[in-house]
């Protein structure tokens, strides 16, 4: 998919052409394009203006190492993408591709466990816990539709969805600490842990259990795809569909206030500290309170390999999945991730480890092979992680640095410089907490002033690439 033209569009734009626009959004992320869709369905006529110089966001794709080798900047699997109600309401044209079992997850003893499609084949490999994790998981995979729509859904959810949310919560507001208590094998736990690990939180926080069996639910009932050829071509095809509206983008600019924007509608895809910055005396004082709330959780350190082969894992499950947990037993990830929440650097971290190139030839075209990686760290850490990550990854695949070519490094401070929305470097739109999600279904989490409207992955449903965010504050700001 070529460069949209739209990212050029202001190199040819006149002022008297910008007064055209009656909405305006700040931020061509995931977000800030799906915002934008929403709005020039409802017959607006939408701007988006974008910093940096090339669209995307979280969802932009660059050569990092060598030349040839294409490697996702921030998000690479997409489980909520391809869940998405919005995308699949517009029919996002994005090519998924599957790799033959979604999600595999390494333990000691050349041991493994995995996500596979089917619950039951998942839930065959976990011995006594077959039928307890049966019991959990399939509730949630036979509705899932209903519970989508209750916890990524329209703002006025049906009432099976408001039903199947209940039941999600009845569930997800646990830690996933508690929830692990339900199963006796390693494997089941890690498993869980790995799953709950993404919700970038210590396991005793309320509410970590949603996030380990909801992305476990929808690997059984969507699986856990990447994008053909790039996390960007996500951004390129809601780009497309916003110039099929008629909308365009501008690249290139830093927004320094609301007031440069055009039109009577503002949508912000932006962190909360950057939004009153923009907005100033626009937004409410209630707003502006809440705003001051807002807290970012942890960062992440970030790595991507070339490499002169495929990784060498010593389990039989690890080769076919795009996305592999590696961090160990339940009680090793629960290790690392509460060091983080401590401020430590674990010595052993929770790595989460993409393969794309195994499954998608456009990544490396050179017959060489990427891989993508990262690890939770403190808030703001500037620590090199490199040789951890890359130790924890050589535990469970001897001789895996041997096959490193090249890598590419970005620490918390370096990932915020890169985008100024991961703030200190939280990829994840805030600290885990429940607040964002009992707040899904009103207006108040969007509407900051009068015309000015917050989108990004601050608000409900939170951080993914699904676009929920921006469709939510799009409805918010038409209603």
């Amino acid at each position: 998919m070529a460069i949209s033209r739209c990212e050029l569009v202001w190199r040819a734009t006149t002022i008297q052409q910008v007064s055209a626009f009656d909405a305006a959004v700040v931020g061509a992320g995931p977000n800030g394009l799906a915002a934008a869709v929403e709005l020039a369905r409802s017959g607006r006529s939408v701007l988006v203006v974008e910093g940096a110089g090339r669209i995307g966001g979280g969802t932009r794709t660059e050569e990092l190492t060598l030349p040839g080798l294409r490697h996702d900047v921030c998000s690479a699997i997409h489980p909520a993408g391809i869940a998405s109600p919005f995308f699949n309401e517009i029919g996002l044209d994005v090519d998924w591709i599957h790799s033959p079992i979604p999600l595999a997850h390494p333990l000691p003893g050349n041991r493994t466990t995995a996500l596979f499609r089917s619950p039951e084949e998942t839930a065959d490999q976990l011995g006594a816990d077959r039928h307890r994790y049966l019991s959990l998981m399939r509730p949630f995979v036979d509705g899932m539709k209903d519970v989508l729509a209750g916890v990524l859904g329209p703002m006025t959810p049906s009432l099976a969805a408001k039903r199947a949310f209940a039941r999600s919560a009845a569930v997800g507001s646990l830690p996933v600490s508690v929830l692990a208590k339900r199963f006796v094998t390693e494997e089941s736990r890690a498993l869980i842990a790995g799953l709950a690990a993404h919700s970038i939180a210590p396991f005793h926080r309320p509410a970590t259990a949603a996030v380990g069996v909801m992305l476990g639910a929808i690997g059984h009932s969507h699986g856990w795809p990447m994008a053909r050829s790039g996390s960007e071509t996500i951004a390129k095809a809601l780009v497309e569909r916003l110039e099929s509206l008629g909308g365009a983008v501008e690249t290139g600019r830093w927004v320094q206030s609301v007031e440069e924007l055009p039109g009577d509608i503002a949508m912000l895809d932006v962190m909360p500290p950057m939004a009153l910055t923009l907005a100033g005396d626009r937004i409410e004082p209630s707003a502006a309170r809440r705003l001051r709330r807002w807290r970012p959780g942890p960062g992440v350190f970030k790595i991507d390999w070339a490499l002169d082969g495929p990784i060498p894992w010593a389990d039989e499950l690890s080769p076919r999945a795009a996305t592999v947990h590696v961090g160990g037993t339940y009680a090793e990830v629960a290790a690392a991730e509460r060091a983080v929440s401590r401020g430590d650097h674990p010595k052993r971290p929770f790595v989460l480890l993409a393969q794309q190139s195994l499954f998608d030839e456009t990544r490396s075209p050179s017959g060489k092979h990427t891989a993508w990686g990262y690890c939770h760290v403190p808030r703001g850490s500037n620590v090199d992680m490199t040789e951890a990550i890359e130790s924890q990854v050589e535990r469970f695949a001897p001789g895996f640095k041997q096959q490193i070519l090249q890598r590419s490094t970005r620490s918390s401070i370096e990932m915020e410089q890169h985008n100024p929305n991961y703030v200190g470097g939280d990829i994840g739109g805030g600290v885990f907490g429940l607040r964002k999600v009992l707040q899904l279904g009103r207006r108040r989490p969007y509407k900051l002033g009068d015309g000015v409207f917050l989108c990004s992955s601050a608000t409900p449903p939170g951080a993914g690439v699904h676009g929920m965010c921006g469709y939510h504050a799009a409805r918010a700001a038409v209603a």
